[in-house]
């Protein structure tokens, strides 16, 4: 998965003109990773823009001309995870699959997230916990109006009769939870399992139980 889908909006982005074509894509790259990081770990008020630059290995006037400020960069990269999380139930949960197919794709995507991006899921949680100040209208427009459109697909599997009819809402709602609760409660997972890190067995683990629980409450026997 790219870190780097979601390029700034226009009202958060300087109005001169934007240099174009790889060296950009490059820089954009290591803001979006080195802020990922630093965001995740340390948390917005206790993330600068010169750590970013930092970590980037950019000077610091770099990120504030493709940003502005720090709070244009930190709902940026909001926005880009929700985006990168978006493609993958696309890609996995649509007519041509079947349940199992789709629901197991994706969950498997979405543990895979967690383990290699744990930074972003940790950022995610933080700011909907505060209420979502700075991307409550992402989630009220974007992200409703993509759940949305999800829904056509399990429409279409329950209507074929591969799937029981529940509320494909918050079945969302559920896969959500138990997939990001491998990044945002690691350190609980990792002390009940009396072991450093997960480890790769671990992470499959977490997909196959996830996987059998939905498929289970969900999927008809047809397919």
């Amino acid at each position: 998965m790219s870190n780097t889908r979601l390029l700034p909006s226009a009202s958060s982005a300087p109005t001169q003109d934007k240099p174009a074509g790889a060296p950009r894509r490059a820089s954009m790259q290591q803001i979006f990773r080195a802020a990922e990081h630093l965001f995740g770990r340390d948390g917005y008020k206790g993330t600068s823009m010169a750590a970013i630059a930092a970590a980037a290995g950019l000077p610091k006037a770099n990120i504030h001309y493709y940003f502005g400020t720090k709070e244009d960069l930190y709902r940026a990269v909001l926005e880009n995870i929700l985006v990168d999380w978006l493609d993958d139930a696309t890609l996995w949960i649509r007519e041509d699959l079947t349940p199992r197919e789709g629901l197991e794709g994706y969950i498997r995507a979405k543990i895979a997230f967690s383990r290699d991006r744990p930074d972003a899921s940790r950022i995610f949680a933080h700011e909907v916990l505060q209420g979502a100040p700075h991307i409550n209208q992402f989630l009220g427009t974007s992200l409703r109006v993509h759940v949305q459109n999800l829904d056509k697909t399990f429409t279409a599997w329950q209507r074929a009769g591969l799937m029981r009819p529940i509320p494909s809402t918050h079945l969302m709602f559920c896969i959500w939870s138990m997939t990001q609760t491998y990044a945002d409660m690691n350190a609980q997972i990792v002390a009940v399992l009396g072991q450093p890190a997960m480890e790769k067995q671990d992470y499959e683990d977490a997909a196959t139980t996830i996987t059998t629980l939905v498929l289970g409450g969900c999927q008809m026997h047809t397919d």
